[in-house]
């Protein structure tokens, strides 16, 4: 379990630090990012799938069901990342990190609406906690704070269909940049075709970082998708909190985004649904074993 915590924390570290690296990006616009991102990304897992010889067993797992699910899964997986690397590099990184705070509750609240699963009274408290929180912050911007909510939804329904796909962690994500690799390719070369094409362009530094792109969207995604097989989903909630914990320091501590009294109000009252719903999980865990102990 020791090497599963420290491949959970290795992947949210990870995606913690992300606002530096698209930070350094910010200068190439949004849909060249994300193009670089499915591009690499792809090619880096499908050289692994082939590494591991599972081309047939992946190829032999598709139909028309699976296309569909993953078909939705990269539509999905593409409007996070798009949104993500535009904000970072628009300098909306708190609020980025609001939408990764939010994320967790609007997935269970997903559960109870698509999956039938069944909330414990307690629980809906920290999740109209959460739509206060949100609501406040919408008059402490004087507008929704969509990047936010786009993000939270986005990856929030994207889990969704994740619960309904066949595939493993590895064979699901190569899938689903591969469903989006043509319209990568083919936006990429338009974009060198008109002239506006960043690779090559710019710095070596930067191309490196491109082509980088592929290794720190897949490396972390392997490194959690190796923790949850070890350590409970308990652990992995709380350590989660770590990813958009760093990316809020970065942004109010390192890139000096601004944030008023109004908005510590709104990401406060957020913060306390997040606490009262991780505390109230424990006690009932806890309870839980004290039961089984006792018979």
């Amino acid at each position: 379990m020791k090497k599963g915590i420290w491949y959970a924390l290795g992947a949210y570290l990870t995606w913690g630090l992300f606002p530096i690296y698209w930070r350094v990006l910010g200068g190439i616009p949004a849909l060249q990012l994300l193009g670089h991102r499915i591009f690499w990304s792809f090619l880096l897992l499908f050289g692994i799938v082939m590494s591991l010889r599972q081309r047939k067993i992946f190829l032999s797992a598709l139909n028309g069901r699976v296309l569909l699910i993953y078909s939705v899964a990269a539509v999905l997986i593409a409007i996070n990342w798009l949104t993500y690397v535009w904000a970072v590099g628009a300098g909306f990184i708190v609020e980025t990190s609001l939408g990764y705070f939010i994320n967790p509750l609007l997935a269970v609240l997903l559960g109870v609406l698509f999956l039938r699963e069944r909330l414990r009274p307690l629980q809906w408290i920290p999740i109209g906690l959460a739509a206060v929180g949100v609501l406040y912050l919408t008059f402490a911007y004087g507008a929704l704070p969509w990047i936010a909510l786009t993000l939270a939804v986005s990856f929030a329904l994207y889990g969704l269909v994740k619960k309904t796909a066949p595939l493993g962690a590895l064979h699901g994500l190569t899938l689903e940049t591969g469903i989006l690799f043509l319209p990568a390719l083919g936006f990429l070369l338009y974009s060198e075709f008109i002239g506006t094409g960043a690779f090559m362009h710019t710095s070596v530094l930067l191309d490196v970082m491109l082509v980088g792109a592929g290794l720190v969207t897949v490396v972390p995604l392997i490194m959690f998708a190796s923790a949850v097989q070890v350590i409970p989903l308990t652990l992995v909630g709380i350590l989660q909190y770590v990813n958009p914990t760093m990316q809020f320091l970065l942004g109010v501590l390192v890139f000096k985004e601004p944030f008023d009294h109004r908005r510590l109000i709104g990401f406060s009252v957020v913060w306390l649904a997040l606490i009262l719903f991780g505390l109230e999980g424990f006690l009932v865990q806890r309870r839980s074993r004290v039961l089984a102990a006792a018979n």
